[in-house]
C-alpha cells in the first residue's frame, strides 16, 4: 500500500498512517457487513482512482474472485465513488451490478481524516445467497452501518488504538451488542459460551455487562471499576479476564455514528489454550536458558580444575604437560563463552561478534608474550550449532598463530577478519573468516592438510566435518601466515 500511495497520490505521511490504521481495523467492518471492501484513492491528477487495499469477509461469500489491489479506473466510470468522494457521504443508490452471473450490491463509504476525504471504501455484497436474515445477521448489519457512518465522519478508527489483525478478537469469535446503558441487546452463541465458561449460569440478554463481568472476574478491588467501564463499552479498550479455568479476551468499541454514543460492540474470544501454550513456551525458554547457564558453570568448573592441575605440574617442572593443560583450559573456555551467551537469549542464536572478541581476549590473556589481537568485519548472528564449533576453531587458530608465528618474546599482531555474504533468496549465504599474522611464516615443507599439531587437527575436523566448510593455510608474500575459513550459513546444512 505504501508504494501505491506514494506512486499515485499526494497524501502525506500522516494520511498514510491513518489509512494503515483503517486497514488494521476494517476486517471488523467486512465481517459485520458480509461484504468485500476495496479502498480506492483518487490519483494525483484527479482523473483516476487506484485501489490500494482489499479485504474479504470471513462471514460470507466474496464478490471479488480476483485481487483488486493496484487496479486503476478512470473517474466517471463508477459514479458511486465519485458521489462519495465529492459529497463526503455514504452512497447506496443504484441497482445491483452483475459480475460473472452474480448480483452484487455496491455501496461507497468516504474515508475522512479530520476535514478531508482521503478516499472511498467500496463495499460489495454478494447477493446470491441472500435470505431472510436472522437476528444475528440483523445485529451485524446494524453495527456495520454504524461503523460505516463513523468512518465517513472521521470517528473510526480510533487514533492510537491500532490493533493487530492476528491477535484481536474477530466477529465470529464472540459478539455482543450493548445499548447506551451497557445492557446486553444481543449476544452471539460463542459469546454466551465464553461467559458460561467464566461461570455465568443465565442468559446474557438484559444484563448489565459491566457489573456482570466484574462479578465473574476473580480479582477484586480497584481493577473492578476499570473492568466495569470496559465491559460497559464506554471507551475503546482491551482487557483479559482470567477465570479459574479459562481466559477471555475482551475488546470494547463505542458506536457513535452521529457523534453521540448509541451503544457499543464487545468482541471477545476464548484464549485459554493460547495462553496455556504461551506459558509452556515461557517455561521451556527459561529451562533452556537455565541449562545453558548450568553447562557454562560446569565448564568453568572443569577449566578451574585443569588450572589447579596445571599449577601442580608447573611445580614439578613438566612444561609440556603444563602447555597441554593450558590448551585444554582455552578449549573449554571457548565453549563456555558460547553457552554463557545462549543463557541470556530466548532462542538458539547468538551475536557472534561479542563471542569472537571474548575469545581473542581470553587467548591473549592466557598466552605469554607481546602479541596483540584485533577483529575487523562482522560475523553477525549465528545459530548455536555453528557458534560452538566456530568458537573452538577460532581459539585454536589464534592460539596456534600466537605460539608459532613469532620468536619468543617477540612483538606482532594477529588479525581476525570476518566477511558475511547473506543471500536471503536462497535462505543462506557464506561466512569467510581469515586469521592473519605478521610473523615468520610457514615452513617450506608445511602442508596444512596433513601436518600440524593437535590444535590444527581439531580445526580440520570441526571445519570440514562439523561445519561442512573449507580450511586452508597460506603464506603471505610480505611475511606471515593467513588461515582461511570458508563456511556455509545455509539452514539446510547437516546437523
Amino acid at each position: 500500500m505504501n508504494d501505491l500511495v506514494r506512486l499515485h497520490t499526494d497524501l502525506d505521511e500522516g494520511d498514510l498512517e491513518w489509512l494503515h490504521l483503517l486497514v488494521s481495523e476494517w476486517q471488523l467492518l467486512a465481517d459485520l457487513s458480509f461484504a468485500d471492501l476495496v479502498l480506492w484513492l483518487p490519483t494525483r491528477d484527479g482523473t483516476r482512482y487506484v485501489s490500494v487495499a482489499q479485504m474479504r469477509p470471513n462471514t460470507g461469500p466474496t464478490s471479488h474472485q480476483n485481487d483488486m489491489v493496484g487496479h486503476l479506473v478512470p473517474r466517471g466510470r463508477r459514479p458511486l465513488l465519485d458521489a462519495a468522494l465529492d459529497e463526503g457521504r455514504i452512497v447506496r443508490e443504484g441497482d445491483p451490478e452483475w459480475r460473472e452471473e452474480v448480483p452484487v450490491r455496491v455501496e461507497s463509504i468516504p474515508v475522512r481524516r479530520e476535514s478531508r476525504v482521503l478516499g472511498v471504501i467500496a463495499r460489495n455484497t454478494n447477493l446470491l445467497t441472500v435470505r431472510t436474515p436472522s437476528r444475528l445477521e440483523l445485529t451485524y448489519l446494524q453495527s456495520a452501518s454504524d461503523l460505516a457512518q463513523m468512518i465517513a465522519n472521521g470517528a473510526f478508527p480510533f487514533p492510537g488504538q491500532q490493533v493487530g489483525m492476528d491477535r484481536a478478537p474477530r466477529v465470529g469469535d464472540g459478539f455482543i451488542r450493548l445499548d447506551t446503558e451497557g445492557t446486553v441487546l444481543y449476544a452471539s452463541p460463542n459469546a454466551l459460551s465464553a461467559y458460561h465458561r467464566l461461570g455465568l449460569a443465565t442468559d446474557l440478554v438484559g444484563l448489565r455487562l459491566g457489573p456482570t463481568t466484574a462479578d465473574l472476574a476473580p480479582t477484586r478491588g480497584p481493577v473492578d471499576e476499570s473492568l466495569v467501564k470496559l465491559a460497559s463499552g464506554w471507551a475503546p479498550r482491551e482487557a483479559e479476564i482470567e477465570g479459574d479455568e479459562c481466559v477471555i479476551q475482551l475488546r470494547a468499541i463505542p458506536l457513535k455514528p452521529r457523534g453521540e454514543r448509541v451503544g457499543s460492540l464487545i468482541l471477545l474470544r476464548d484464549v485459554t489454550e493460547l495462553r496455556r501454550r504461551e506459558r509452556e513456551l515461557i517455561t521451556k525458554d527459561a529451562t533452556i536458558r537455565e541449562i545453558h547457564h548450568r553447562v557454562k558453570n560446569n565448564l568453568q568448573t572443569v577449566a578451574a580444575l585443569l588450572r589447579l592441575q596445571a599449577r601442580r605440574i608447573d611445580a614439578a617442572g613438566d612444561n609440556s604437560a603444563r602447555a597441554a593443560l593450558d590448551e585444554a583450559v582455552r578449549r573449554v573456555g571457548s565453549i563456555a563463552i558460547v553457552h554463557e551467551t545462549l543463557s541470556h537469549n530466548l532462542d538458539e542464536r547468538v551475536e557472534f561478534d561479542e563471542i569472537a572478541d571474548r575469545v581473542l581476549a581470553m587467548v591473549a590473556e592466557l598466552s605469554p608474550g607481546l602479541v596483540t589481537t584485533r577483529r575487523t568485519g562482522r560475523f553477525g548472528v549465528l545459530d548455536a550449532e555453528t557458534a560452538t564449533p566456530l568458537s573452538m576453531v577460532l581459539t585454536e587458530v589464534v592460539q596456534n598463530a600466537m605460539e608459532h608465528a613469532f620468536e619468543p618474546g617477540g612483538r606482532g599482531t594477529v588479525e581476525v577478519a570476518a566477511t558475511r555474504g547473506d543471500q536471503p533468496a536462497r535462505r543462506g549465504g557464506r561466512l569467510l573468516v581469515t586469521v592473519q599474522d605478521d610473523g615468520r611464516g610457514l615452513p617450506a615443507d608445511f602442508d596444512p592438510h596433513t601436518s600440524g599439531n593437535l590444535g590444527l587437527q581439531i580445526v580440520r575436523t570441526l571445519v570440514e566435518g562439523e561445519l561442512e566448510g573449507r580450511f586452508d593455510m597460506e603464506r603471505v608474500p610480505d611475511g606471515g601466515t593467513r588461515v582461511v575459513l570458508d563456511l556455509p550459513l545455509a539452514p539446510g546444512r547437516k546437523r
